[in-house]
């Protein structure tokens, strides 16, 4: 069956997400701020699920069209086959947004969704009841302009939930930024990667997962795996074929500290529950001394910064440790995001390689790439 899906991603994340989807062979139909949609059956929605690091989530897109007034909201939802995905007993939620819409009241849209839906299934099913006992839906009304969309998540929590975060510390990095920071680096396996600040293990866990090809949906459950829509044999098989893909003898060479004992606690624990614990190497350490232990390596890391921590002397001061740690190793890359715009001068004294806005959270920051000179090109210079 052909399906138009839809994966939700952070603003800035949506190059990302489109090569992840190329990659699972997915024919991409359009990218928009914050959405990529694009082409699939039941089998790409569990494998989207299962495999997609960077994206918010997967919606299946079940329509789209204009509507100006309740009457046409109704009679057009009414019209789409909600019986495909609806069995007579599920249980479905409708949720919406209304962004520069005449139907500008969200309550009142989402009122007339479940309305419509109620009434075609009530056609198709031959029933006056609803019990809502069964699996779960959630469908999602969103006008933007008079234009109306409807959806049907297929993910549940977010895709950021992979199910290894044991527990949090302070202003934890999401695993889906922390992926999509890897993933626009140059690191590979085999590399060095040093997270320095590293919190609860974010980065260097989603890292040892890349590096390994560990699905980052592997070690959870899906709210689409419970529909009767979409055979069990399909999870059963994509899962086994994600157990086989991981690669087990990828050389993985990742270090994270920090100066927290209970953070690098938690980041142990994290990592052991990601089964990528023998990949990393944790330990607690100051990264304002921050010391090199190879010639040349990737530092990736979401050091704090006022907004979230509120220690502008402590930051400045890191900012120092990491400037006279690249003074000493020009070969050193570093990839970091912050919300400070003055981190090039303080860090290098020059502008960034590149520069791409994100938002960590409701934070808007800037990832800032600063790639180290080759090893050759050191070399002469010191000569």
């Amino acid at each position: 069956m052909k399906l138009e899906l839809i994966a939700t991603a952070t603003f800035g994340l949506e190059a990302v997400v489109k090569r992840e989807l190329e990659a699972l062979d997915c024919k991409i139909i359009k990218s928009e701020d914050a959405k990529i949609t694009f082409m699939g059956d039941e089998r790409t929605i569990v494998r989207s699920n299962l495999w997609l690091r960077c994206a918010d989530r997967v919606l299946l897109k079940m329509g789209e069209f204009s509507a100006n007034t309740f009457e046409e909201l109704f009679q057009q939802t009414k019209a789409l086959p909600w019986e495909m995905w609806l069995a007579p007993d599920a249980k479905f939620t409708v949720t919406g947004t209304s962004v520069k819409s005449k139907l500008h009241s969200v309550p009142a849209c989402q009122s007339i969704v479940k309305k419509a839906i109620v009434s075609r299934l009530s056609e198709i099913y031959g029933i006056d009841e609803f019990p809502e006992t069964g699996e779960m839906h959630t469908i999602k009304i969103t006008l933007l302009k008079d234009r109306v969309t409807l959806t049907i998540d297929t993910t549940g929590p977010g895709l950021h939930k992979r199910g290894y975060r044991v527990k949090e510390v302070q202003a934890p990095i999401k695993e889906t930024l922390a992926a999509a920071m890897v993933m626009l680096s140059f690191w590979k396996p085999g590399r060095l990667l040093v997270d320095p600040c590293c919190g609860s293990g974010t980065i260097p866990i989603e890292a040892a997962m890349i590096g390994r090809n560990i699905a980052p949906g592997l070690s959870r459950n899906f709210v689409s795996e419970e529909w009767s829509s979409i055979p069990a044999s399909i999870w059963k098989e994509e899962r086994k074929a994600a157990f086989e893909a991981i690669d087990h003898d990828a050389e993985i060479n990742i270090t994270g500290s920090d100066i927290d004992k209970n953070a690098i606690m938690i980041a142990r624990e994290n990592a052991l529950e990601a089964g990528v614990d023998e990949c990393i190497k944790f330990s607690i350490a100051d990264a304002r001394s921050l010391k090199a232990t190879e010639k040349s390596g990737v530092i990736i890391t979401n050091p704090p910064y006022g907004e979230r921590m509120g220690d502008y002397k402590g930051i400045q001061a890191l900012y120092n440790g990491f400037a006279a740690f690249f003074r000493q190793n020009p070969s050193w890359s570093l990839f970091m995001i912050t919300t400070d715009k003055t981190v090039e001068e303080k860090i290098f004294g020059h502008e960034a390689n590149r520069r791409r806005k994100l938002y960590n959270g409701r934070l808007e920051v800037c990832y800032y790439q600063f790639h180290g000179k080759r090893e050759d090109k050191v070399n002469v210079e010191k000569s």
